[in-house]
C-alpha cells in the first residue's frame, strides 16, 4: 500500500450530532457496504454500532474501525462514541489517526463534548476538518456555527460551501472553490450532479467565495498578490494553500451536508483525501529506550525498522485482538517483534484488516496502516519493534475515574464469571479500575459515569451470562493537606538477630492548585546521612501511605514530601525499615496538615425550553451547583455551569420531569474541589459506620 495514497481518520462529535449516520453513508458511497442501515428505526442497525447495546440504546459505546477506497485513496475510518463517559475511546482513536472529521449539529452548534474533543486533537495535534451536519433540521444556521467554531474553539474556520435551501428545503450545496451546484440524486443520493449556480445565489456565492480567498490569503502570498491585482485565482492554488495550512493546524475548512438525507457526504470524502495529510507527512517520535529524553523521528518507511503501537485492546470468543497503528516498518505474518515494556518476543500468528465486527486476513501490512494482530500478550499503549531496546511511542491520556459502585454475582456460581468478565473489561478500558474493599470484601467498578459502569454491568449480564447487583453509586472523594507539618520519626525494632532501624526527618506542605502531579516527592539530604539506595525505599513508602488517608480512607492528593535529613544503621537498616518508618511518619505527620476532603465537580451544560429555564436554574442551585453562563437561541435555552458530581445522580430523570421530558444534559469531569465542612463530616461518619458494619 502507497502511504502517500493512505489517509487514517476519525469522525469525533457531541453526542447525537450524527457520526455513525455519516460513517454508514461513507460505507456505501465508497461500495463497501450495499445497504445503508440507520441508528434508529427498522433493520439491522448502523454497520459500526455493531454490539447488541449499541443497537438497542441508539448510541455509539465503543470506537469501530473500516478500510475503505474513495478516488484511488485508502481510508483507515475510526468512528468514536460521543457520550463524555466513553472519552478514552476518543482520546486513543485519536492518538494514532493522523486527522479527524469534528461532527457539528447545524442547530445545537458547538457543544459541551465538541470541547472536549478539540482539547483531545489538540493534544495529539490531529488536523480536522469541521461538517456541519443536519443542514435539513428546523433551526439550521451554519454561519452560527462557524462563528461558535472560531469563538468557542478559538480555530480558523473558513466555509468551503453555501447550502442551497434551509431546513426542510435543502437541497445540495454550493462549491465556493469550483463555483458549481452540487445535487445528489437517485435515491440514496449517490449519483452526483453539478450545475451553474443558480442565478438567485450568485451574488451570495461570489461574496462568500471572496470572504474564502481572503481568509486563505493569510496563508498565501500568491494568492494575496492575485487578490490586490484582481487576478483569478486557479483550483489547484487553493487546494494546495488550503491542504498546507490544515496539515499545520491552522485551518478548518467547513462543508456542509446531510448524512440523514444522503446530502454532501460524496464532497466531503474527497475533501477526506485532498486535504488531510498522509503517513508521510506527520511528524512522529518516539523516546529512545535507554534515554527517554532523548527523541528518534519515525518515518513512514516499510524498508526501516519496525515501530507500532497497541492503541486498542479487545476480547471476543476467538482472542484477543490488538489494534495496532505502524508507524515504521512493516509486520509480517509469522514474525516476531519486541514489546518495549516487557521485553518479550512474540509471534505475530494472525494479522487482520477490520470493517466494524468482520475481519479479513492479511499476510503483511506497512507503515502507516491501522491493523489488528490476534493473541497479543499486551496491555493498551504498548509499544512493539523489530528490535530491543529501541524505543517507545508515547503513551496516551488516561483521565482518572470519578465514579465507584459496588458489584456482585446474584449467584456463587456466577462469581468466576464475573471475575473473568471484570479482567476482561479492565484490560480493554483503562478508564475502569476494579479493586477490592478491605474491609467489607465487596468488588468495585470505578469509572467515568453512571452511564460507563450501567453500560458494563450490562454488558456482564449478556455476554457473560451473570446475573448482577450494583450497589448505589459512589463519588471519588479526595483528601488533601491545607498547611505544611515537619516530622521526625524513628523506626527501631530489636527481635534476636538483626533488628530494624531507620530514622527520617522532614516536612510535608500543600502542593499548589495549579500543579500537574497530585504528589511529589523531594530528598534534600547532605553528607550522606541516609545513603542513597535507601531513598527509593522512602518513596515507596510514602507512596503507600497516600493511597488511604485518614480521615475517611480516601487516596491523598496535593501533597509534596521533603526529606531533610535522618540517620540510619550500618547493620539494622534495610530498605523494609526505611519503607515502613516512611508509612508511620505518613500515619503520624499527615492529619496535623489539617487536611480536608475534596470532591469532583462537573461541568455541565443543558438544553431546555425557555419556559422551563428558571425551574432548572433553580434546580440546578439547590444542587449546589453554580451557573456560569446562559444562552437563548430562539425557543431554546443553554446553561452552562459546574455542579458536584455527588448532587447528579438520577439527574437525568428529575430534568425529565421538569422539562416535561424535553430537557438533555451531558456531564464532564472538571477538578476537585474542597467540600463544605458540615458535607464533609457527614461523608467521614457516612464511611466510618460502613467500614464498622464490614468489620461486624
Amino acid at each position: 500500500m502507497d502511504p502517500k495514497r493512505l489517509r487514517n481518520i476519525g469522525i469525533s462529535a457531541h453526542i447525537d450530532s450524527g457520526k455513525t449516520t455519516l460513517s454508514e453513508r461513507i460505507l456505501y458511497y465508497a461500495g463497501r457496504i450495499h445497504r445503508i442501515q440507520e441508528v434508529h428505526g427498522e433493520g439491522d442497525g448502523a454497520t459500526m454500532d455493531h454490539m447488541e447495546l449499541e443497537k438497542e440504546r441508539g448510541i455509539t459505546i465503543t470506537s469501530a474501525a473500516t478500510t475503505v477506497e474513495w478516488n484511488g485513496a485508502t481510508i483507515n475510518l475510526i468512528d468514536t462514541p460521543g457520550h463524555v463517559d466513553f472519552t478514552v475511546e476518543v482520546e486513543r482513536s485519536l492518538r494514532v489517526l493522523d486527522g479527524a472529521i469534528l461532527v457539528l449539529c447545524a442547530v445545537g452548534g458547538v457543544q459541551a463534548q465538541s470541547l472536549t474533543i478539540d482539547r483531545q486533537m489538540r493534544r495529539y495535534h490531529v488536523p480536522r476538518l469541521a461538517f456541519i451536519n443536519k443542514m435539513d433540521r428546523l433551526g439550521a444556521d451554519p454561519t452560527k456555527v462557524v462563528r461558535q467554531l472560531r469563538e468557542r474553539l478559538g480555530c480558523d474556520a473558513v466555509l468551503m460551501q453555501l447550502p442551497i435551501g434551509r431546513e426542510a428545503d435543502f437541497e445540495g450545496i454550493i462549491d465556493l472553490i469550483t463555483q458549481q451546484a452540487v445535487f445528489f440524486d437517485g435515491d440514496h443520493g449517490e449519483r452526483v450532479r453539478r450545475e451553474p449556480i443558480p442565478a438567485a445565489l450568485l451574488a451570495e456565492a461570489q461574496a462568500a467565495r471572496q470572504h474564502m480567498l481572503e481568509a486563505l490569503s493569510m496563508y498565501s502570498d500568491e494568492i494575496l498578490e492575485r487578490l490586490l491585482s484582481e487576478e483569478p485565482v486557479a483550483e489547484e492554488l487553493i487546494h494546495r494553500v488550503i491542504h498546507e495550512a490544515v496539515i499545520t493546524e491552522q485551518l478548518t475548512p467547513v462543508f456542509l451536508g446531510s448524512a440523514y438525507k444522503n446530502k454532501g457526504v460524496q464532497p466531503l470524502l474527497d475533501a477526506v483525501v485532498r486535504y488531510l495529510p498522509s503517513p508521510l507527512e506527520c511528524e512522529t517520535q518516539a523516546l529512545a529506550h535507554d534515554n527517554p529524553s532523548q527523541r528518534i523521528p519515525l518515518v513512514a518507511d516499510p524498508d526501516k525498522p519496525t515501530v507500532a503501537m497497541v492503541f486498542k485492546i479487545v476480547t471476543d470468543p476467538y482472542g484477543t485482538l490488538a489494534f495496532t497503528r505502524i508507524y515504521q516498518g512493516k509486520f509480517v505474518k509469522g514474525d516476531s517483534y519486541y514489546n518495549q515494556r516487557t521485553g518479550r518476543k512474540e509471534r505475530f500468528g494472525r494479522i487482520v484488516r477490520m470493517h466494524a465486527d468482520q475481519r479479513e486476513e492479511i499476510e503483511s501490512a506497512g507503515a502507516g496502516e491501522i491493523v489488528a494482530v490476534l493473541g497479543l500478550d499486551c496491555t493498551s499503549g504498548d509499544t512493539y519493534a523489530s528490535e530491543y531496546p529501541f524505543c517507545t511511542l508515547q503513551k496516551m491520556h488516561v483521565p482518572e475515574p470519578v465514579i465507584r459502585m459496588a458489584i456482585e454475582a446474584v449467584d456463587r456460581d456466577g462469581a468466576d464469571r464475573l471475575n473473568k468478565a471484570l479482567r476482561r473489561f479492565a484490560l480493554e478500558d483503562p478508564t475502569l479500575h476494579v479493586s477490592t474493599d478491605e474491609e467489607t470484601g465487596e468488588t468495585i467498578i470505578a469509572g467515568m459515569g453512571e452511564l460507563h459502569l450501567e453500560v458494563y454491568a450490562e454488558r456482564i449480564r449478556r455476554e457473560f451470562r451473570v446475573d448482577v447487583r450494583v450497589g448505589a453509586p459512589k463519588v471519588n472523594y479526595r483528601e488533601a493537606p491545607t498547611q505544611a507539618a515537619e516530622f521526625n520519626v524513628r523506626h527501631k525494632k530489636q527481635t534476636g538477630g538483626a533488628g530494624q532501624f531507620a530514622h527520617i526527618i522532614g516536612r510535608m506542605e500543600p502542593l499548589p492548585p495549579d500543579a500537574e502531579e497530585s504528589f511529589v516527592f523531594e530528598e534534600q539530604i547532605v553528607g550522606g546521612r541516609i545513603p542513597r539506595q535507601f531513598i527509593p525505599a522512602i518513596e515507596k513508602g510514602f507512596r503507600r501511605g497516600i493511597a488511604k488517608g485518614p480521615l475517611a480512607e480516601y487516596p491523598v492528593v496535593g501533597l509534596k514530601v521533603t526529606i531533610t535529613d535522618g540517620s540510619y544503621h550500618e547493620v539494622d537498616s534495610s530498605d523494609l525499615a526505611f519503607q515502613i518508618c516512611a508509612q508511620t511518619a505518613m500515619r503520624e505527620t499527615f492529619p496535623r496538615t489539617k487536611p480536608v476532603l475534596l470532591e469532583p465537580v462537573m461541568k455541565v451544560e443543558i438544553e431546555c425550553p425557555t419556559q422551563f429555564q428558571g425551574a432548572v436554574v433553580g434546580d440546578l442551585t439547590a444542587r449546589r451547583g453554580v451557573v456560569l453562563a446562559t444562552e437563548v437561541e430562539g425557543r431554546v435555552a443553554r446553561i452552562q455551569g459546574e455542579v458536584p458530581l455527588a448532587e447528579t445522580f438520577g439527574y437525568s430523570t428529575d430534568l425529565r420531569s421538569m422539562t416535561q421530558g424535553q430537557g438533555a444534559f451531558t456531564l464532564e469531569f472538571a477538578r476537585y474541589k474542597r467540600l463544605p465542612p458540615s458535607i464533609q463530616r457527614e461523608v467521614v461518619a457516612e464511611r466510618k459506620k460502613s467500614a464498622l458494619a464490614g468489620a461486624v
